[in-house]
């Protein structure tokens, strides 16, 4: 998943009015961004970017400055709000409608799909980040990846659930035989099916980039992209057609589910 930081306008709310409010009373106490980063033990253009909005004010932070400001909790009870920014500012629209999802697929070209990360895979990719993340962020975003795997089973009714995992993204090195396990044990469960496009059968359209197309309770479609610079998530149904149409195809091509689990069986028999 993308990074923290974000143009202004882009930025939570959350962010932006906890920032704002850090400066106000930093500034009405006659603290400088200089001692409040030494206090909190980051630079001043950390601290600079938070009160400006475009980096999430952390924890820490709120708590010295509210304390060095003479808030009395009114900075410290920002907390609260800022812990929910889980994930990054433009996977946030997507993530609200996964919590709804009644129907998902998904094709990931590079990465394990994030709901079928373990932890210690999530942690290796997040604390590998570029631009680096601080330590709070990190364990937030672990934290939120892990929550989000709640979809997997614990649902009701089950959420019918179909990825289709392109080979490159089972080579990276990050990817390791408690990995390729946990892929085998979620895949299990008579809602989730798992497929692995083998490097000869993948066509253009597969070589184009991971895609998700979703339907809500409400049975609202959606279907999102997301690259190195940007995503998108439409309700257009000209694009989520078009999105189904090219998973669809791409499902097809892709092994099926007893033929990826044994693939997986043969790649975990090579790493141990």
């Amino acid at each position: 998943m993308p990074g923290q930081n974000s143009s202004k306008s882009d930025a939570p709310v959350a962010w932006r009015y906890s920032g704002n409010q850090i400066k106000r009373w930093r500034t009405k106490a006659g603290v400088s961004r200089d001692a409040l980063a030494a206090a909190s033990n980051y630079s001043p253009d950390t601290i600079a970017a938070m009160e400006q909005g475009v980096r999430m004010p952390t924890a820490r932070v709120l708590d010295v400055a509210d304390e060095m400001c003479d808030a009395e909790g009114m900075l410290s009870a920002g907390k609260e709000f800022l812990n929910r920014e889980k994930f990054p500012t433009r996977a946030q629209d997507f993530m609200e409608r996964e919590k709804e999802a009644i129907s998902l697929w998904w094709y990931e070209t590079a990465y394990i799909p994030g709901l079928l990360q373990t932890e210690g895979h999530a942690r290796a990719l997040i604390e590998n980040h570029v631009p680096p993340l601080d330590g709070e962020t990190v364990e937030e975003r672990i934290a939120g990846r892990m929550e989000r795997q709640a979809i997997l089973a614990e649902r009701k009714p089950p959420v019918a659930l179909s990825f289709v995992i392109y080979e490159a993204a089972l080579r990276t090195p990050q990817v390791d035989a408690k990995q390729l396990h946990h892929l085998l044990d979620v895949s299990r469960p008579h809602n989730v099916v798992l497929q692995v496009l083998p490097f000869e059968l993948a066509n253009a359209a597969a070589l184009m980039g991971p895609m998700v197309v979703l339907e809500t309770r409400d049975h609202e479609r959606f279907a999102y992209t997301e690259g190195q610079l940007g995503s998108e998530l439409s309700a257009d149904p000209e694009v989520v057609s078009r999105a189904t149409e090219r998973l669809s195809m791409i499902r097809a091509q892709a092994l099926s589910p007893a033929e990826s689990a044994r693939f997986i069986d043969r790649m975990v028999d090579r790493h141990e």
